[in-house]
């Protein structure tokens, strides 16, 4: 499926330090149309997102040195435009969080690991506007 099925095409930032998910990924979003930029690190999404904008952010939640979490409370705080970016945890870990803890932390969305393409895809159109809201809907 391309963006034009999909809506309009989106510069996606995905973070992670695994460099296998990071290819994965990228192949899901180019696939549908999308621009994908990779960054392995906490600090280096940081980096990106306070010089250039995207429509959408997946990070993963559990990185050495700066964890999602700090991201996102880094990214939250900060007083430029990026601090309003949608961002979606992503994680394995599906045990020590309900889905809404993630939005009280300043997430717009959910998906866990292993990534199903349709729950990514699903939750990056939501996040981006594209569809109508409804939050950590897994119908994968």
């Amino acid at each position: 499926m391309s963006a034009t099925n999909a809506g309009r095409p989106l510069k996606v930032l995905h973070v992670d330090d695994d460099p296998m998910n990071l290819r994965v990924v990228q192949e899901i979003l180019t696939a549908f149309g999308h621009a994908a930029v990779m960054a392995s690190s906490g600090r280096e999404a940081l980096e990106r997102l306070a010089t250039e904008a995207f429509d959408v952010v997946l990070l993963d939640i559990h990185m050495p040195e700066m964890s999602g979490l700090e991201v996102i409370e880094r990214l939250r705080a900060s007083p430029g435009p990026e601090r309003g970016t949608p961002v979606i945890a992503l994680t394995a870990d599906v045990l020590s969080r309900r889905p809404q803890d993630y939005t009280a932390l300043g997430f717009d969305d959910f998906v866990s690991k292993p990534i199903l393409v349709s729950g990514l895809m699903a939750s990056v159109r939501r996040a981006a506007g594209l569809s109508a809201p409804r939050r950590f809907s897994h119908a994968s």
